[in-house]
């Protein structure tokens, strides 16, 4: 096994500090755009004593440079979805097996092993461009999960809706990974009754339907498939690692994966305590790019170490200071 692999057998925060710090003086002079950006900022590597001195790239990054370590080949390229003129994320992935590790030890960190379930996927949007790193994902967990009735589904809700029906039959535990239009799409049109069903929402509605706050999506997705709780992944382009929610819209990350908070008027100093931030991930699998992302995403932590996705930062500061505490 590679030696950067060794960021899977983390298991207490020295081991996490001591790789933080390890991933940073490597990438601070292997990964160009990350080093400039550091001498930008006049921050010298060797004056980095602790993870938490340590800067965060802005995520914009990935959209005007090739963020990847010196001398590495991409093996694949994940793009984000955009919007229709907008400039899209480019992720360089230099080590798909190191990709493919961190996901499925992610999913199996809070779901167990993918043979244990039927994991279907309803990624329109998606599945219909090239370079997203979901739609690889959700094809290997498939393919883990090895079950005669697993697949991909467009907008064939009938097909889906009967093999709904026949595993609910069968008793068989099952995962639906769902982008949240295509999943409320398929909501208004069927009634299910599948408690062994975890719907897994992703995230976005991609100009399809409104925006709706979180605790509504999920009361109404809730209603039409018969489940007390829905689940949420937390993923993006830019990252190789994913955080999970459990039903309760607060998401949990694995051992080499951690999220905190940045002020929004002071991104270079940390939220205060119990005020919303900018989301800022740490991700260890992301060895050969950046580890250390500065996301456009609004965040709120919790004393048990679980965060919430509130939105994105633009959208909330129009609406006033009153989403920051």
């Amino acid at each position: 096994m590679k030696e950067t692999y060794s960021i899977f057998s983390i298991s207490a925060a020295a081991e996490f500090e001591q790789a933080c710090l390890t991933t940073f003086y490597r990438q601070a002079q292997a990964c160009e755009p990350y080093s400039r950006y550091l001498s930008y900022m006049g921050v010298r590597a060797e004056d980095v004593k602790c993870a938490a001195q340590i800067p965060f790239l802005p995520i914009e990054f990935f959209k005007t440079e090739r963020v990847a370590c010196k001398n590495a080949k991409e093996q694949i390229t994940f793009t984000s979805s955009g919007t229709t003129g907008a400039e899209t994320s480019r992720h360089y992935v230099t080590d798909v097996q190191l990709y493919e590790e961190s996901f499925l030890r992610g999913f199996e960190h809070f779901y167990g092993t993918p043979q244990k379930y039927c994991i279907l996927a309803l990624l329109p949007g998606y599945a219909e461009r090239q370079g997203s790193s979901l739609v690889y994902m959700a094809e290997r967990l498939v393919e883990q999960s090895a079950h005669p009735l697993g697949g991909f589904f467009l907008h064939n809700y009938d097909e889906l809706a009967a093999r709904l029906a026949l595993l609910h039959r069968q008793q068989q535990q099952a995962i639906l990974i769902g982008v949240s239009f295509a999943l409320l799409d398929l909501a208004e049109q069927r009634q299910f009754r599948f408690p062994n069903l975890t719907v897994m929402e992703t995230g976005g509605m991609k100009g399809k339907r409104r925006e709706m706050p979180r605790e509504e999506l999920h009361r109404s997705l809730c209603r039409s498939f018969g489940v007390e709780v829905v689940h949420s992944e937390y993923g993006m382009t830019e990252l190789l690692s994913q955080a999970y929610s459990l039903g309760n819209g607060r998401f949990l990350t694995p051992p080499w994966m951690r999220v905190s908070l940045r002020d929004l008027h002071n991104p270079f100093s940390p939220a205060a305590t119990g005020v919303s931030g900018g989301i800022n991930v740490t991700d260890l699998a992301n060895q050969n790019s950046c580890a250390f992302i500065e996301t456009q995403d609004l965040g709120r932590l919790h004393a048990d170490g679980t965060f919430e996705v509130l939105g994105r930062i633009d959208h909330a500061i129009a609406r006033g200071c009153n989403m920051l505490v």
